[in-house]
């Protein structure tokens, strides 16, 4: 990915690039057993990728919880319905760095969700020939 994120331009690469590795970090504290942390990198992966859609499809950075919700909606509005579920279990994945309420498993199924939508964000791009 780091060869095909090469030719994009620098926000949308720094996004993308910060979507992937996010999600690396979140494997590895889940392997921990750092439910927290790993929760708290699953909503950033997911975060990163709507703003790296955002700012692709748009041109616009957004700075706001505000904006990625309504990003989020036209990823979904593109990509189909099961955005909203990765979506949703992004959210649930940042309110559980503040609780800790949220199993291994829940974590792992929040990540697998989040894996997807950035993958179909960047096959997105790659797709508009813009990797």
């Amino acid at each position: 990915m780091d060869v095909a994120t090469a030719r994009l331009d620098p926000p949308e690469r720094a996004y993308a690039e910060a979507a992937l590795e996010l999600l690396r970090e979140a494997e590895a504290e889940l392997a921990r057993g750092d439910l927290r942390q790993a929760s708290e990198r699953v909503w950033g992966a997911a975060a990163f990728a709507v703003k790296a859609f955002a700012y692709w499809r748009d041109g616009v950075r957004l700075a706001s919880h505000g904006g990625l919700w309504r990003y989020a909606k036209k990823v979904a509005e593109e990509l189909g319905e099961w955005v909203h579920d990765a979506w949703a279990h992004a959210n649930a994945m940042h309110v559980n760095f503040y609780e800790g309420w949220a199993s291994g498993g829940q974590v792992a199924a929040a990540l697998n969700r989040v894996r997807r939508l950035v993958g179909a964000v960047a096959g997105q791009m790659l797709g508009a020939g813009s990797l």
